[in-house]
């Protein structure tokens, strides 16, 4: 697979051999999925918490005779079985997290970028930078390489005044090529990645 490389005026500049073994594979999107399911569950808080009979408030005190009075045996107002009392088995804070192994995480990848890949979706450029950190620079620049909609920019080291200047554009996300998921390349309209990052990535998921 063959990829035009432009610079930040959107003219051809040159070319970027892939390797189709890694890019032009099956998209397997059950691997996708267990990628996407695992990156949100490490974003979720886990913060959920239910009072069992020890937390709610209430006395220990046995509420009446154990016999003799018709009524059921009962020990405690605590009891789970009374209005008021505490939970049983409820849910408690707790981290959702797990991970995936590695060749998992990198089939997905590869997987998702084949599919950006396929759609057209993938810009190339030299490089990414501005002469001073004006978000109307990187606006401009991001426009003529085909902003559209949620972008995902990667680069292997993202430019520091680039990053400032484009930061605050409504849709737009800056992420290092060691840092891109499943998820990142699939939660976007269009993809502008560096040379530097797309041979950087061909490289690790080789």
């Amino acid at each position: 697979m063959t990829l035009d490389v432009v610079n930040g005026e959107n003219k051809k500049v040159g070319s970027v051999e892939l390797n189709d073994t890694v890019f032009s594979g099956p998209v397997k999107t059950d691997l996708i999925w267990e990628s996407v399911v695992r990156a949100n569950a490490s974003e979720r808080r886990g913060t959920h918490a239910t009072k069992n009979r020890a937390n709610v408030s209430g006395s220990g005190k046995k509420p009446y005779k154990q016999k003799g009075t018709g009524r059921p045996q009962v020990g405690s107002v605590r009891t789970p079985l009374w209005r008021k009392g505490g939970t049983v088995f409820g849910p408690q804070p707790r981290s959702y997290a797990f991970t995936l192994p590695k060749k998992v995480e990198r089939g997905a990848l590869r997987a998702a970028l084949t599919a950006k890949f396929r759609e057209g979706a993938v810009t190339v450029v030299d490089a990414l930078g501005v002469e001073e950190p004006k978000t109307k620079q990187a606006a401009a620049m991001l426009d003529r390489l085909g902003r559209k909609g949620r972008t995902l920019v990667v680069d292997v080291k993202p430019d520091a005044a680039f990053t400032l200047s484009a930061r605050n554009l409504a849709g737009v996300t800056i992420l290092p090529s060691g840092r891109l998921t499943a998820r990142d390349v699939m939660n976007t309209t269009r993809i502008i990645a560096t040379e530097a990052a797309i041979l950087r990535l061909q490289e690790v998921l080789g």
